[in-house]
């Protein structure tokens, strides 16, 4: 009987899975400071479990600018990187031969 019930229960968390990350679900929270009525700190958060397509269709993608987790992202900054530093090299040419 212990078998089925987990096996119920292991299906049952599955399917509850599923449909959060096919629907989402934000959990949004305050955490304020205070100390003798004057603000010391105030945190506002904000979750939002969802699948990467439903975040994509919300128009949520941070994560492919971020260059942490994108090797395209990181590969971008580097490339940034360079052509700032290149710029400034010119600028440096121009003004000098001013």
């Amino acid at each position: 009987m212990s078998h089925v019930n987990q096996s119920l229960q292991a299906t049952n968390l599955a399917d509850i899975l599923e449909r959060v990350l096919d629907k989402g679900i934000v959990i949004a929270g305050d955490v304020t400071i205070s100390l003798v009525d004057i603000e010391l700190l105030s945190i506002k958060l904000r979750l939002l479990i969802a699948s990467v397509d439903k975040a994509k269709e919300m128009g949520i993608n941070w994560w492919e600018a971020d260059p942490m987790l994108s090797t395209k992202a990181l590969q971008a900054e580097q490339e940034n990187r360079i052509l700032i530093e290149r710029l400034e090299r010119l600028e440096a040419q121009v003004g000098a031969a001013r």
